[in-house]
């Protein structure tokens, strides 16, 4: 069942995880995706990507908010929250169930991992199991631990399914979701929901028209596209921006450590939008005394795009290639 486009009036967001504080990479896709926003003349929508609770501490969430108000960017609705979502989740996993398409798994990690040996795999793709299908035809009597999506063509076809798209700055892109990436998660081990399922919900329900987002994510695009299709939810634009490195040529996460953004004075947050406009290509002489004149003055030079980011733009170093992060902790183990 193929996708359909969003169709109509602009509709944007920034969803970010309440894991730590927002730090200098996550203020770039902020920024990206609040003037794609308002250059468009759209709305811009905050969502609170909290599905994984055990990893987000208590006033994280709030925390966010504050950085991103300092920043003069704020959205159009209060935000939504995953953690309150779940029914939502819940009937989409029951949906592609009565289809064929979502089926119980009861392998460990290390099963997954002698199953690919055994037929002469590797263990690669940066440390994540490319998932061979080994529960498809049923679990032989053993108790789920999780339910994952058939990656192949068709539910009789296991040929290899080809996911083909168009960003609009990293041009045509094109993945092979069945070697690439294995039947994915849709539900883990421990009972969360994955944030392939959550997120593609979640776009649809509030009718997200452009998913502008960090280019280390591109790798999920394919995922969210299938599911997309398998659903008969519309298919967003996307637009993945590039990924700004610490010192050591890593991409700046909470993970490894990246320092929280200083928004503690009016001048420490024209500055931070000042680096992030940067690392978006912008022209360093855009105006603006403050932040409201500096964000009007940004919103024009995104406007210059004309909807398509330069594919070239890199004012900080970037990572054009870097091994491909997956949101959260979506193991089913």
């Amino acid at each position: 069942m193929p996708s359909t486009t969003v169709s109509g009036g602009y509709v944007g967001r920034f969803a970010p995880s309440p894991t730590g504080p927002l730090h200098a990479g996550s203020l770039v896709a902020a920024l990206a995706s609040w003037l794609d926003a308002r250059a468009q003349r759209g709305r811009w929508l905050l969502r609170i990507e909290d599905v994984d609770g055990p990893r987000c501490p208590p006033g994280a969430d709030r925390f966010i908010l504050d950085q991103l108000a300092r920043c003069g960017l704020h959205p159009d609705e209060p935000p939504a929250r995953q953690s309150q979502r779940g029914a939502l989740y819940q009937a989409a996993l029951m949906r592609l169930q009565a289809q064929g398409w979502a089926y119980g798994c009861a392998c460990s990690r290390k099963e997954i991992a002698a199953a690919l040996l055994a037929r002469g795999g590797t263990l690669e793709r940066h440390g994540e199991l490319v998932y061979p299908g080994s529960c498809r035809a049923g679990t032989q009597g053993r108790p789920p631990r999780a339910w994952r999506l058939r990656s192949t063509a068709g539910l009789q076809n296991e040929a290899s399914l080809q996911i083909d798209w168009q960003d609009r700055r990293l041009g045509a892109q094109t993945q092979d979701l069945t070697l690439a990436v294995g039947d994915f998660v849709l539900r883990r081990a421990d009972g969360l929901w994955a944030y392939q399922l959550a997120v593609v919900v979640d776009d649809a329900e509030q009718g997200i028209s452009d998913v502008v987002r960090g280019e280390d994510l591109a790798d999920n695009t394919p995922r969210q596209i299938r599911l997309q299709q398998l659903l008969g939810l519309p298919t967003p634009r996307y637009l993945h921006t590039p990924l700004v490195l610490g010192a050591h040529g890593e991409k700046l996460s909470k993970q490894n450590g990246a320092a929280a953004l200083a928004l503690d004075t009016p001048a420490d947050a024209l500055r931070a939008l000042r680096e992030a406009a940067a690392a978006l290509g912008l022209p360093a002489e855009l105006a603006g005394a403050s932040v409201s004149e500096f964000l009007a003055s940004a919103v024009q030079g995104w406007r210059a795009f004309d909807g398509m980011m330069p594919a070239s733009s890199s004012p900080s170093p970037l990572a054009p290639a870097l091994p491909l992060a997956q949101p959260g902790d979506e193991s089913a183990f």
